[in-house]
């Protein structure tokens, strides 16, 4: 089900209020106060803060639909402001100078090819998004990350499958396993500010 602008708004509202008060050790919401009918569709979900620059400064989320949408924006905004292993914890400090955007996706659906031209056509650069698996490794980009790095089809696989802790071109000579999702995505234009729809 597609959300309104205000419905996306109140995504990023739900992840910028769970940021603040995680970051510093205040209450957070608790999901038996949520009425809107939205918040409690079972979606898959990303919430990334990025500083003011455009640097990332976290990205977690769910891929699949196993959480309520409230509750997964609640946790993924948590888990992007301490738990994601690449950076350290937002500090106290660091929260007027971060974008918040979360991203709603849709199920995850598995692309069928028959060979690496095949899959090339059957992604749509800054459409989908990929999630790419291996023996056991997966790795997931966003429809965006395409887009604000200006990505070709070929550079975008190439990148999921860096992602995975994969070699970049195993997508070409190994059977991998690729499924393409999309997403709704609303990001603040400034901390605590206006709410945009990214293809508004």
């Amino acid at each position: 089900m597609a959300l309104t602008k205000e419905q996306g708004q109140e995504l990023v509202r739900l992840a910028r209020t769970t940021v603040d008060a995680f970051v510093r050790g205040d209450d957070i919401a608790n999901p038996e106060y949520w009425t809107e009918p939205f918040l409690r569709e079972t979606r898959g979900t990303f919430v990334t803060l990025k500083l003011l620059g455009g640097e990332l400064r976290g990205c977690i989320g769910f891929p699949y639909p196993v959480k309520q949408l409230g509750e997964a924006v609640t946790e993924a905004a948590m888990s992007a402001a301490a738990y994601d292993p690449r950076f350290p914890k937002v500090e106290p400090r660091e929260l007027d100078g971060i974008l918040v955007e979360v991203s709603a996706l849709t199920r995850p659906e598995k692309i069928e090819f028959g060979s690496p031209d095949e899959l090339q056509k059957h992604v749509r650069v800054g459409v989908d998004g990929l999630i790419m698996s291996l023996g056991g490794r997966s790795g997931l980009l966003l429809p965006q990350v395409a887009t604000e790095y200006g990505l070709s089809s070929k550079d975008f696989l190439t990148q999921a499958c860096l992602k995975a802790g994969l070699p970049g071109d195993a997508w070409l000579r190994e059977k991998v396993t690729v499924q393409r999702f999309q997403a709704e995505v609303f990001r603040e234009a400034s901390p605590r500010g206006k709410v945009k729809r990214e293809q508004d």
